[in-house]
């Protein structure tokens, strides 16, 4: 009741502030203490057009003809309310980040799949989830103790900019806004999430699309859930679990021997109110969201450009943004008709057909149906969100499974998808990547793979005979390949590489969190994160 009396207040704050703008407000407030998210440099103009540019020539005539024709302004965070990561709330939400405590196992955490200094990520093809062989190491190295082989089956999506998404999260988008309003991160209309079936409104769901989805990788059996904590129990069951430990009352009273999680949220929502009234699995949530809400990268040497810097890129960026923006009948790469807008994501789902590798979701063997799971509608079938591609040179490995390790495998896929497909299985499919060359009898790992992977193929060929698809054949040569994946480079946030800039969001090592078991993560040499 009280998160459904937030969501109804923050609806009217945003109607309210539309109407006064006369269109584009701030969606999505988790606290009254959120603030604005500034432009990306003083060069911008209500965050938009150059200012600097005083008739462009040659390579910068024509991008900012095609930039200015697609409508960008240069800023991904224009008109969004994101938290500050020093508000109370994101704070309490960064404690529980890191805590081991929200695993059922206490082995793993949200971070475990999801590090600041791993691109928001885990640098791996398919994340580890629980049972792994050392719970602090993160990225390269980090294995299942039993066999080596990961848990979970699909790549872990960056949680950098989760705060732009006003359609859906997930890579299916089955926690999705109803009326996937511009600005709002899901803050004004009904969410739907998988607790409820597809179409219905969840009226658990949260003040937007990063509380709804934090709700879920805790009921994950394979990412933190494990397969012995509440056993045979729904989803409620868990989230209500977790927060009585946390909270030290009713099922999960004395589970923690050291703990001052009740202060840490009465400091995070700033109440006295006791335990059994604020350390609820809604308040992990809302918390959990606000963190990541507030992990906002979106200030790029793109963004400088089309501030009016014409130096913020190479000409080699230039040249790759022209391909990018420019239309495979006029010869360029098609790119932005799925990379729409300053997001660069349209938040549409497309067949792109990347190597189906992993166990899958139990779509038949090691096959995952992509949004058809969701909405049972056999045109969905291989279907994935399209991605944004902001950070994205720094959010390695790449597609639903991470198959393909660099931003030129990806292109390469894009020129000849069929060709390059049969190339990753014929160079070793799974077992040539780093995360598996380890795993004894890896050949048999996954043998519906290449399989499963020539029937996504094949619903991709049949879109493009049934005009149905937006991925057309393009053709790219090794240098405009390397000009595209230069300009990919530009949209990186300077900030995400530097471990200086990211400490507001990592807890500092050894101080173990309200109940000692925080996660200080490591690398493969021991060396923290």
């Amino acid at each position: 009741m009280l998160q459904s009396n937030l969501k109804a207040v923050v609806s009217m704050l945003i109607l309210l502030t539309l109407a006064a703008c006369g269109g584009g407000g701030g969606g999505g407030d988790d606290t009254p203490l959120a603030v604005t998210t500034p432009p990306a440099n003083n060069n911008t103009n209500d965050g938009g057009a150059a200012t600097e540019a005083d008739d462009p020539t040659g390579l910068d005539a024509d991008l900012l003809a095609l930039t200015e024709a697609a409508g960008l302004i240069g800023n991904a965070s224009f008109n969004r309310t994101v938290p500050s990561i020093e508000d109370p709330l994101p704070q309490l939400g960064r404690a529980l980040f890191f805590s081991k405590s929200l695993s059922g196992e206490f082995d793993v955490a949200c971070v475990s799949c999801h590090h600041p200094t791993l691109g928001g990520a885990d640098a791996l093809t398919l994340p580890v989830g629980v049972g792994s062989n050392t719970p602090e190491l993160l990225g390269p190295g980090r294995v299942h103790e039993a066999d080596g082989i990961p848990n979970v089956p699909r790549n872990s999506p960056t949680v950098f900019n989760i705060a732009i998404w006003d359609s859906g999260l997930f890579f299916d988008s089955r926690v999705e806004s109803f009326g996937k309003e511009e600005f709002a991160n899901g803050s004004v209309s009904d969410i739907r999430t998988p607790d409820v079936d597809f179409g219905n409104a969840d009226p658990n769901a949260g003040l937007n699309l990063a509380a709804a989805q934090a709700r879920f990788p805790v009921t994950s059996f394979e990412e933190m859930r494990g397969t012995q904590f509440e056993s045979g129990n729904d989803n409620n069951a868990v989230r209500d679990h977790l927060a009585a430990r946390l909270g030290g009352y009713g099922i999960g009273a004395g589970e923690l021997s050291n703990n001052e999680w009740l202060a840490a949220f009465q400091a995070g929502l700033e109440t006295s109110s006791d335990a059994e009234t604020i350390v609820t699995a809604d308040n992990v949530a809302l918390a959990l969201g606000a963190y990541q809400r507030s992990m906002m990268f979106t200030n790029n040497p793109f963004s400088d450009y089309l501030a009016g810097d014409m130096e913020a890129l190479t000409e080699q960026q230039k040249r790759g943004a022209i391909l990018f923006f420019t239309p495979a009948e006029q010869g360029g790469g098609h790119c932005s008709q799925c990379h729409a807008g300053d997001k660069f994501t349209d938040e549409l789902h497309h067949t792109v057909a990347f190597p189906q590798i992993g166990h899958g979701k139990g779509d038949g063997v090691s096959d995952d149906f992509g949004r058809e799971r969701e909405t049972n509608a056999p045109d969905d079938r291989y279907r994935f969100r399209t991605p944004s591609l902001l950070n994205i040179a720094q959010t390695a490995p790449y597609g639903h499974t991470g198959a393909y390790a660099s931003l030129n495998e990806v292109l390469q896929h894009y020129n000849n998808p069929r060709g390059t497909v049969d190339d990753f299985f014929e160079e070793g499919g799974v077992c040539g990547l780093d995360q598996f060359e380890d795993i004894n009898n890896c050949d048999n790992l996954y043998p519906q793979a290449q399989s499963n992977s020539d029937l996504a193929l094949d619903k991709l060929a049949q879109e493009r005979t049934e005009g149905t698809t937006l991925f057309v054949d393009i053709d790219l040569n090794n240098g405009e390949r390397a000009d595209i994946v230069a300009f990919l480079g530009s949209l990186t946030d300077p900030c995400i590489m530097d471990r200086a800039c990211l400490a507001p969001w990592i807890p500092e090592a050894g101080t173990g969190g309200p109940d000692g078991n925080q996660l200080d993560a490591v690398d493969n040499s021991g060396d923290l994160l």
